[in-house]
């Protein structure tokens, strides 16, 4: 029994964590057993997706499944991104170049600031009331 090669990254964004398997194949993108045009109904995220492979010319020569949670729409796609790009410097590392020049491989950290006690939000104030 000949077992088919699987590559394997994660990635976070925001408060977003997706697991990213590539198995070569002919191209099916899953999310959360879902097809990718179902769950992203946006072309723009769906864009942002695939950008890694088609970077790479790897579109259509991997199925690639995903467990992502957390987060919103974009957090997620985002997180998708990152595990994406992983998965293939794990597939193969001489792609690590191309991808780190277009800034795929750092982790945006940027993440909600937490709301201050006496103030509206994270950066707002109550109004002020001279009198």
């Amino acid at each position: 029994m000949a077992t088919t090669q699987e590559y394997y990254g994660t990635g976070k964004r925001k408060s977003s964590t997706a697991r990213v398997f590539l198995t070569p194949g002919a191209g099916n993108i899953t999310v959360n057993k879902r097809d990718l045009s179902q769950y992203f109904p946006n072309e723009t995220q769906r864009t942002l997706i695939r950008y890694p492979l088609t970077l790479t010319d790897n579109v259509g020569k991997f199925d690639i499944r995903i467990k992502v949670d957390g987060g919103g729409i974009v957090g997620q796609a985002g997180a998708i991104r990152l595990g994406i790009t992983k998965a293939l410097i794990e597939f193969n590392a001489e792609l690590r170049a191309r991808l780190k020049r277009a800034g795929l491989l750092t982790r945006d950290s940027r993440i909600k600031e937490r709301k201050k006690y006496g103030q509206k939000g994270a950066r707002k104030r109550f109004q002020f009331s001279k009198r």
